[in-house]
């Protein structure tokens, strides 16, 4: 299965997550993948809502990571159709307003903190990009962060803000990383980076510092990041290459977001020539049965 999603040049991030959950298929029923079959698929795709409780968009990702295992590693085909993927719910999220961006930034307990969730919300980019993120992608000269080998295997240029340069030389004097700009502090000799699960705390604990109700997560900023350029005026084409989206639709969402867009409709029920609440007043006293 390694080999054939090398082949196919799926992303590190996507192989370690595709072998984790076909591992965990095999350790629920304590055989070989291979030897299970589609009865065991039926019984642990119920098994992952049921007991598990996974969201619908968890369960497909596993669904994809099986559906590869089961097709494109052991061509059994008949398991494409036999695994289907869950419908999901396409929820709108929940978006943090300039105000509670500023507290959450605010409640960095390090310089360290503060700079990752300043880069987070200054760039749009995805937790597993800023987690890779080089010293050599800050380019000040242009004032342009690299994007490289995004989502997709893409690579793409985001603008820097003199704020957010001015915070990553202050970080930059304070730890002096080599390669990579959040070096993960167990291996601080061989500079490897953080993973995206430090990216997924240091917002986590932000918030609750901050006193954020809100469920704040890498991807929230990132969306919080986007609608507030809309607002700003921004068009969707920029925005849509900045996030580095596939298709305008994906980014088209931001629209149901932005309170500027939504208040900007003209409601239909404005131009209703109806009766003043005060002139029907007796109206709405009048017994029900006279």
């Amino acid at each position: 299965m390694l080999e054939e999603l090398e082949r196919r040049n799926y992303t590190d991030a996507t192989i370690r997550h595709y072998l984790r959950f076909v591992e965990e298929f095999a350790q629920h029923f304590g055989k070989s993948p291979d030897k299970l079959g589609l009865d065991h698929l039926r019984s642990y795709q119920a098994y992952l809502f049921k007991q598990r409780r996974l969201s619908p968009g968890s369960v497909e990702h596993r669904i994809s990571a099986l559906r590869f295992f089961f097709v494109r590693t052991l061509h059994r085909h008949e398991f494409r159709e036999f695994l289907p993927y869950p419908k999901v719910q396409r929820k709108l999220p929940n978006i943090l307003s300039r105000e509670e961006v500023a507290r959450l930034i605010d409640a960095s307990s390090s310089l360290f903190e503060r700079t990752l969730l300043m880069l987070l919300y200054g760039s749009g980019m995805r937790r597993a990009e800023i987690a890779q993120l080089k010293i050599a992608d800050i380019d000040s000269q242009r004032m342009v962060i690299h994007v490289v080998n995004g989502k997709g295997g893409k690579d793409r240029d985001l603008p820097l803000s003199p704020a957010l340069l001015e915070t990553l030389r202050a970080y930059w004097r304070w730890l002096k990383p080599k390669t990579y700009l959040f070096p993960s502090r167990m291996h601080r000799d061989c500079e490897q980076p953080i993973t995206d699960k430090v990216v997924w705390r240091a917002c986590s604990e932000a918030r609750k510092r901050a006193g954020i109700r809100k469920r704040v997560s890498p991807h929230l900023i990132r969306h919080s990041w986007a609608t507030h350029l809309l607002e700003a005026g921004t068009d969707l084409r920029t925005i849509q290459l900045l996030l580095g989206h596939e298709d305008l639709e994906t980014t088209a969402r931001y629209l149901h977001l932005s309170q500027q867009h939504l208040h900007q409709v003209a409601n239909p029920i404005e131009e209703l020539k109806l009766t003043s609440v005060d002139q029907c007043r007796r109206l709405y006293h009048r017994p029900l049965h006279p």
